[in-house]
């Protein structure tokens, strides 16, 4: 893991800083900061300036779009298979949604003027960028399918099996209102569809915890976008190939 503090060079976890060779990785070393994402953490508000790019190495940071009469859903995640603040490297400044910490982690971060620095050095990062550009936004246009098409049950599944994917465990936590952000409906639909997947021993949510006690039960209780979504960030970064 990247580490500010005592310049260790270690195996950072984040997987785009992971595919780098080490020589790559050790031109970016001076560069990274390691901070914690602390639960709900702000890391960019809706058309401010972005200041710094973020590769989560644990944890989930959750991409809301807002609008006009205080409702919001969440249109994308990003954990350690990615990085947030992917408008910097389309040369623009701003975000078109807010980004804040849904599942407590850990992240690299550069400030956006040696990323960019960076990119123009290292052929290989900019590559890489690239295809996990590509392959966020796949994920944008299959969650907007998916909002459209699918129930809640099977929409829930898929975003609790991409999100155990990102914490690499069964048990993480998450609240109500977060849950309601992510699928656009209230708290009482949130709590009655996750008494579904427990009643059907697929899952347990307790005090906020949820703990995925059936995994295969769970992506067969799941649309099909999960093993889309899967397919396509492996096929464009699931290798530097």
């Amino acid at each position: 893991m990247v580490n500010s503090t005592n310049g260790s060079q270690a195996t950072p976890l984040n997987h785009l800083l992971a595919t780098l060779p080490s020589d790559e990785m050790a031109a970016l070393q001076p560069d990274l900061e390691q901070v914690p994402l602390p639960f709900k953490q702000s890391l960019y508000e809706l058309e401010r300036p972005i200041e710094h790019v973020y590769f989560p190495h644990r944890g989930v940071v959750s991409l809301v779009t807002e609008f006009e009469n205080g409702s919001s859903i969440e249109v994308a995640t990003v954990g350690p298979e990615g990085m947030v603040g992917v408008p910097i490297f389309l040369e623009d400044e701003v975000m078109a949604s807010r980004a804040s910490v849904q599942v407590p982690g850990e992240a690299a971060r550069m400030q956006k003027e040696a990323f960019r620095r960076a990119l123009a050095r290292s052929p290989r990062l900019h590559r890489l960028i690239s295809r996990y550009t590509l392959a966020l936004v796949n994920l944008l246009a299959q969650n907007s399918a998916c909002n459209r098409t699918h129930s809640v049950e099977e929409r829930l599944a898929r975003w609790l099996l991409l999100t155990q994917d990102r914490v690499h465990g069964p048990n993480f936590m998450i609240t109500q209102e977060f849950m309601a952000q992510m699928l656009g409906v209230s708290r009482p639909t949130v709590s009655l569809t996750a008494s579904i997947l427990q009643k059907a021993g697929l899952i347990t949510y307790v005090r906020g915890r949820v703990t995925i006690t059936n995994r295969p039960g769970l992506e067969g209780a799941s649309c099909e976008c999960y093993r889309v979504i899967r397919r396509q960030f492996e096929r464009l970064v699931g290798s530097d190939g």
